[in-house]
């Protein structure tokens, strides 16, 4: 009986098991279908080792020699400014690794707290909430906030973190065209009918490196009675003459009603996000926002190296101001070599060719020529709107953007993006 038991068992097993198989099969064949139409678009995104800190010169695994970095975030140079690691080495030392918590069960530390309130401070908001990023940020505002009762109105080329946010939420969306403000009155003129409207806006768009018109912006949604939020994650730090981004820029501080933003850039470029604004708004998230409630506080070392990038912003804006000749100095004379570059007085400066291959292929002969560079083509950007995307930082020489123009006359003639 017994042995009938066990044979009976292992014959009902063996099909349960052959679908399991059947079913894993399945799933490699569909992946494996996925993945080899990415390559065949010619879309792939590898991933290349860097093997020392970030920073303008760095070293790549599998390239010889030192290479200049042009593709990194890194807009003031604080991602490896000995203050701000030495500030990270002792927070690391005084409050440990991690806090193994949630922010409301235990894992809210003075320096949490501290860091909000600098925030708070340099973008002259009543108080400030930290997230693990700003995608998380972006992710944990708009559900939050808003209801059936009211409307979200988003730039059509919103990153995608805000387009995820405005998704979770159940508020009633419109999406103006890239900053098309006809449009964009529009869509206010046809939202008057909800309790709150929102208009959602990167305030630097990180594909196009163009700067959202805020003035005008501010002036709708003070005609029609509505809100203003900015993502700054491409302008806090370095845009507006002490760096406080493009509200500051445009003059506007004080009519932005939200900002979320990145300690991932330039402020230092560890990890983390925030939200700043009225401060009954950042206690609501302290209650609601999913990514804050259920997501490890941020690491003691990444505040620390934050809070020092935040003072040496304070303390001077002599490293903000350096950025502007940078980038026109690339600007001007990749435009007088035949080039497209994409949006205005920006450290993002991409460099439009449309072919996706092409991208790839430019960026792939730029490193051999010592430039890190990377093409960026769809799903990231539009089909047929493939482009190289170059960021100026304030610790470039100018002989390193030089050498990054004649790099790109050289390998763009190559491969017949230039006569």
């Amino acid at each position: 009986m017994w042995a009938g038991r066990v044979l009976h068992a292992a014959l009902s097993r063996a099909p349960r098991e052959s679908r399991a198989q059947s079913a894993l099969a399945q799933l490699r064949g569909i992946l494996e279908e996925e993945l080899e139409s990415i390559r065949g678009a010619g879309t792939w995104k590898s991933e290349r080792v860097i093997t020392s800190r970030q920073g303008p010169h760095i070293h790549v695994d599998g390239t010889p020699g030192g290479i200049i970095n042009f593709c990194a975030n890194n807009y003031l140079g604080l991602s490896s400014h000995p203050e701000v690691i030495q500030a990270g080495l002792r927070t690391l030392k005084e409050f440990g690794a991690g806090l193994s918590s949630v922010r409301f069960i235990c894992g809210t530390q003075s320096i949490h707290k501290d860091l909000e309130a600098k925030i708070a401070r340099f973008h002259q908001r009543e108080d400030a909430i930290l997230y693990p990023s700003c995608f998380d940020a972006n992710a944990g505002l708009f559900e939050a906030l808003l209801t059936s009762e009211d409307a979200v109105l988003s730039d059509e080329l919103n990153h995608a973190s805000i387009i995820d946010g405005i998704r979770l939420c159940k508020a009633h969306k419109y999406r103006y065209r890239h900053l098309d403000m006809a449009d964009l009155e529009a869509k206010l003129q046809e939202a008057q009918k909800h309790r709150l409207r929102l208009v959602a806006t990167d305030g630097a768009f990180s594909m196009d490196g163009d700067i959202a018109p805020l003035q005008e912006i501010c002036r709708l949604a003070s005609q029609y009675g509505a809100l203003v939020f900015v993502d700054e994650s491409h302008a806090t730090g370095f845009l507006g003459a002490t760096g406080r981004g493009t509200d500051e820029l445009l003059g506007v501080m004080d009519q932005v009603t939200i900002i979320n933003s990145t300690l991932g850039k330039a402020l230092g470029g560890a990890s983390g996000g925030y939200t700043t604004g009225p401060g009954a708004l950042v206690s609501l998230l302290r209650q609601r926002a999913r990514p804050y409630l259920f997501s490890n506080s941020l690491p003691p070392a990444a505040v620390g190296c934050a809070s020092k990038a935040l003072d040496l912003l304070m303390e001077s804006n002599a490293i903000v101001q350096s950025m502007a000749a940078k980038t026109l100095r690339f600007r001007s004379q990749m435009e007088a070599a035949g080039f497209t570059i994409s949006g205005a007085n920006h450290p993002i400066c991409p460099v439009m060719l449309g072919d996706a291959r092409l991208a790839l292929n430019i960026a792939d002969d730029m490193l051999k020529r010592g430039i890190f560079v990377i093409g960026f083509s769809y799903p990231v950007v539009p089909k047929g709107k493939a482009r190289i995307r170059v960021q100026i930082s304030a610790v470039h020489s100018e002989e390193d953007i030089d050498r990054c123009v004649e790099a790109f006359v050289e390998v763009g003639r190559l491969h017949g993006a230039l006569p």
